[in-house]
């Protein structure tokens, strides 16, 4: 199978001009199929700030209300990501700009209210992605740059959080490709020692995990980023890779600097 490498880029590489350049230059120099999925919740905070719309957030999750809806279609899917097409073409790569309305690459539900209403908010599943769609992207060259934006078929585009678009594609498109799901992060990796930035587990299988767990070597914050990555795998993706966006080249090898799933 071709490799295909499904790359998410961070709010802390999109809020860096030196560092977004940086790391698109390395994503460019990639030489194999990809796919950029992005972010970009502090450049929508601060835009709707100015325009007057005050971000609501409950258990840190955005909702998205009629305004909120139409602000982050406007920066997601308009500002950041045609920014970031222009500056990979600007780099000699074929970069195409998404949204999962376009060719209806990502259809989705909208998301139950229980109990918290989280407004314009989309729910995806990998089945439901049109694979053929975007085998016909990749398979002619062209480099998809997907906007967190999903719809749900009736006309109304969702907000839907990257880490979950990037995963969902990285399972669906493991049918058709050998795939690896990199997110790029602000450390180096999973640290065995969390004071200690050199410290980066190189790789981890389910039983290095339970012993790390059992250990008590694994900050909270990093445990549901570890159980989506074996979700992945569980779902068919090949590998999951979570390390820093500066390290991007090295991490598409097999001596990777950051912390490797499998």
């Amino acid at each position: 199978m071709e490799k295909l490498f499904v790359i998410k880029a961070g709010g802390n590489i999109l809020d860096d001009a030196a560092m977004l350049q940086s790391f698109l230059e390395k994503f460019a120099a990639i030489d194999a199929k990809k796919i950029l999925v992005h972010g970009g919740g502090k450049i929508a905070t601060t835009i709707g700030t100015q325009m007057g719309i005050k971000p609501n957030y409950i258990n840190g999750r955005r909702i998205t209300d009629a305004a909120t809806i139409d602000l982050v279609t406007m920066v997601y899917g308009g500002l950041i990501n045609k920014q970031l097409v222009a500056k990979l073409q600007q780099l000699h790569c074929n970069a195409i700009g998404l949204t999962g309305a376009d060719a209806n690459c990502i259809p989705a539900v909208k998301r139950p209210v229980k109990e918290i209403d989280y407004g314009f908010v989309g729910d995806i599943s990998s089945d439901a992605l049109k694979i053929n769609n975007w085998q016909l992207l990749l398979d002619n060259g062209m480099v998809p740059v997907v906007a967190p934006l999903t719809h749900d078929g009736n006309g109304q585009i969702l907000n839907t959080n990257a880490d979950t678009i990037a995963s969902a594609l990285a399972v669906a498109l493991s049918k058709m490709y050998d795939t690896r799901l990199i997110y790029c992060f602000e450390k180096k990796g999973v640290l065995e020692n969390v004071d200690d930035e050199n410290s980066v587990i190189h790789l981890i299988d389910k039983n290095k995990y339970k012993q790390l767990l059992h250990d008590n070597k694994l900050a909270d914050g990093i445990l549901p980023k570890i159980e989506n990555a074996f979700n992945a795998i569980d779902n068919g993706v090949h590998e999951v890779l979570i390390g820093d966006g500066n390290d991007l080249l090295q991490n598409c090898t097999q001596q990777v600097k950051g912390t490797l799933f499998k």
